[in-house]
């Protein structure tokens, strides 16, 4: 019984001794990712649908055979 107490107290013994001391925590700074904003505004694709559009009736027209 002796052994068992001796070696209960051996082992806590070592455990805290590498336990180490208290550490203030680091916390690490916060990343802010920045956000891209276009000049155009959402008015791109609208606008490219509607050169295509453009072009489409330009070139389908005047293509009609007289009789």
């Amino acid at each position: 019984m002796k052994k068992i107490a001796l070696a209960t107290a051996l082992s806590l013994a070592a455990t805290t001794a590498f336990a180490g001391g208290v550490v203030e925590p680091t916390m690490e700074p916060e990343v802010v990712k920045a956000t891209t904003t276009s000049s155009s505004g959402g008015i791109l694709i609208p606008l490219l649908l509607l050169i295509v559009v453009a072009a489409a009736i330009a070139s389908s027209g005047g293509n009609d055979p007289v009789r």
